[in-house]
């Protein structure tokens, strides 16, 4: 339907023409050129546009020369592609030749010659390479982000010119040319416009599912008007002056593993900014729904009461670093400062310090000496070593073992690069003491976590990441009032502090006051990030004061975190059993089971794992599986006594000889 229907080619002595269709309305080039296109319209015609393409790439049909002056949009709104003139077929399809005499399909299919209207060309057209379907997707990527921003991707004042720019230079993001635009379509656009066919999107099938996926959130966004914060319930407080939400930067690259830089730069450009007095900024929690999500700085600023809203992209490629940052006012939706930095990897710091420095002066903000100075101040010289911390910060987020031997790794790495790295002997620090509370009580892991913390802290830095090392000691040695002193005063000072209120959290059960953690929970939650396991003390404490309402409401919350996580990192095997637990407790069997038996298929080893397994057992009214699984977990150093016995997702097997053997009254060392 999206293609103009032919309905014969006859000739009229030596005249020779074509019965077509009859269309009612303009071509896509003048459309665009009669102004602004709303986003609704765009994925509209770019759901069709691409709808078009991939029934003639089913027929081995490959269009080449795709453009909005080759696109007629009928006065009903419907896209419909014309010109097939360039058109060539695509051998590579089981009957794309079937019909096609050979010598035409020759003709058609030359390689060699630079065919299509230059602006909309692929680097392979440009080029005169061998051409596939997907050098029809780049043209639909050009054509989007046209329709999108009324102007090129890639442009120049010759053929020459234009030339260069498809074959040498990134196009800016769309985002940065309109910033009402939702991030998620810049993304979906990059992908369309990458250099190499091999990254692009590899059938007008995706495409076309990013669209419409895309199209789909929008409606539900709009219809739905709930917030995209998945932690925090908390009504949107008053607009602070100069309140900035710092949105994770899209990952252009298009690498999973690039992630981990990507979250970390946004998160030390929110901590940059924060050390400004006069700047507000939101917390992790607060801004982590958002994330690869299409959203205006406008829907941002009525959820959150934020005045201004910070995103922008990022793309590595070997050692060179691409950022570009825009500051949008969120009561105009129009940028109130942009920049782009083409740096090497070296210059991070710099940048991230510059770009909370050109905000500030964006703001009209005059910076004091010493804020000056702690913009300046660097973790580390060595730019090996911080990218190391961030990889370890990432994993140490998980908590499960493999993945805390894989942040040990790391941070043991940053640390031989760079020995005064005190945030990354920090890191350090936290995982050993984990491992000794967690996996293995080892003299070894607590003597070098100590070891780290003293490292950390030895310049004097009392920073509250140490200060958080320092209470993961005190905590897994059993001295649990000690850590709960050391982490109020720090998290008072950095709310957003990674794991910060977990460890206070579990520090406070271990104490018995569960009133505390049930009192903390909307700060907790407000702040915690990405770090899911803040929720375990708080559905514990309110499980303890035998609050069941409460904790059955609690769980909701808590399925929510679980489920947008595994989209994220389906391979976590603890918030898989997690979720069990709590689909468990809302009877939800079919669904416990499958997860359950995912994790333990996944970490069929972990100790951790198989401790929550047995919880999720004894939710399911199962105490001998949960008892087995119990015993394995103990089998394997996790003998926590004052836990267990306290966790009232283990209440039917307290009492039970088996149990009390395991976890006496008296043991809550855990020997």
């Amino acid at each position: 339907p999206n293609i103009c229907t032919i309905h014969g080619i006859e000739q009229d002595e030596d005249q020779h023409f074509i019965i077509m269709e009859l269309l009612d309305g303009e071509s896509l080039a003048d459309r665009i050129r009669r102004g602004p296109i709303d986003i609704e319209t765009v994925l509209n015609l770019g759901v069709q546009i691409v709808d078009a393409l991939e029934s003639a790439h089913s027929k081995g049909i490959v269009h080449r020369d795709l453009k909005p002056a080759n696109i007629f949009v009928t006065s009903r709104g419907q896209a419909k592609i014309l010109d097939f003139g360039l058109a060539k077929i695509d051998r590579q399809k089981p009957d794309a030749t079937s019909n096609v005499p050979t010598a035409i399909a020759d003709e058609l299919t030359s390689a060699g010659a630079t065919m299509g209207t230059v602006a909309y060309m692929s680097p392979e057209q440009a080029r005169g390479e061998v051409t596939d379907t997907r050098t029809d997707l780049f043209s639909v990527g050009t054509v989007l982000y046209q329709i999108a921003t009324g102007v090129l991707p890639f442009q120049g004042e010759t053929s020459a010119m234009v030339f260069d720019a498809i074959l040498n230079r990134e196009s800016v993001p769309v985002t940065q040319t309109n910033p009402s635009l939702p991030v998620e379509l810049s993304r979906i656009i990059g992908q369309a416009l990458e250099k190499d066919r091999d990254l692009r999107y590899q059938s007008a099938t995706d495409l076309k599912t990013a669209l419409k996926r895309l199209k789909r959130d929008l409606d539900s966004g709009r219809h739905s008007g709930e917030t995209s914060s998945i932690h925090s319930t908390r009504a949107p407080q008053a607009i602070h002056e100069h309140s900035i939400a710092v949105l994770y930067f899209e990952n252009l690259s298009g690498m999973k593993e690039d992630e981990y830089l990507r979250d970390g730069i946004t998160e030390d450009i929110t901590t940059e900014l924060s050390k400004i007095k006069r700047v507000k900024t939101f917390s992790r929690a607060m801004v982590l729904g958002y994330r690869d999500k299409p959203v205006t700085a406008g829907q941002v600023g009525n959820e959150l009461g934020a005045s201004y809203v910070l995103t922008g992209s990022l793309r590595r490629a070997g050692n060179r670093l691409r950022i570009n940052a825009q500051l949008v006012d969120t009561t105009t939706d129009f940028p109130l400062w942009s920049e782009r930095y083409d740096r090497e990897m070296a210059d991070v710091f710099e940048v991230q310090d510059e770009i909370a420095s050109k905000i500030a002066a964006a703001l009209r903000i005059t910076l004091s000496p010493q804020e000056q100075q702690a913009l300046a101040a660097k973790p580390t010289e060595n730019l090996q070593a911080y990218d190391l911390y961030l990889r370890g910060r990432n994993y140490a987020r998980r908590v499960g073992r493999q993945d805390m031997q894989v942040a040990l790794q790391m941070y043991e790495n940053a640390v031989a690069l760079d020995e005064g790295f005190s945030l990354a002997h920090a890191g350090l620090a936290n995982v050993c003491a984990q491992f000794y509370y967690h996996y293995e009580r080892k003299a070894q892991w607590i003597e070098r976590a100590i070891s780290a913390t003293q490292k950390a802290s030895s310049n004097g830095n009392d920073a509250p990441e140490i200060k958080l090392a320092e209470a993961w000691v005190d905590f897994a040695e059993g001295r649990y009032e000690n850590a709960v002193d050391k982490m109020r005063p720090a998290l008072a000072r950095d709310p957003d502090l990674d794991g910060g209120y977990y460890l206070l959290g579990r520090a406070l059960f271990e104490a018995g006051r569960y009133q505390e953690i049930a009192d903390l929970m909307e700060d907790a939650l407000a702040h915690a990030g990405e770090n899911y396991n803040t929720t375990i003390p708080i559905h514990n404490a309110l499980g303890a004061l035998g609050k069941k309402d409460a904790l059955m409401n609690f769980t909701h919350r808590e399925i929510a975190v679980f489920e947008e996580h595994l989209k994220k990192v389906p391979e976590d095997a603890r918030v898989r059993v997690l979720l069990a637990s709590d689909y468990a407790m809302q009877g939800r069997l079919d669904d416990a089971k499958r997860e359950l038996d995912m994790a333990i298929l996944l970490r069929p080893d972990d100790t951790m794992i198989l401790y929550n397994a047995a919880c999720c057992f004894c939710a399911m009214n199962n105490a001998k599986d949960a008892m087995n699984a119990l015993k394995k977990s103990w089998e394997g150093g996790n003998r926590h006594s004052a836990w267990a016995r306290q966790d009232p997702d283990l209440a039917i097997l307290h009492g039970d000889p088996e149990f009390e053997r395991l976890y006496p009254p008296a043991d809550t060392a855990a020997a």
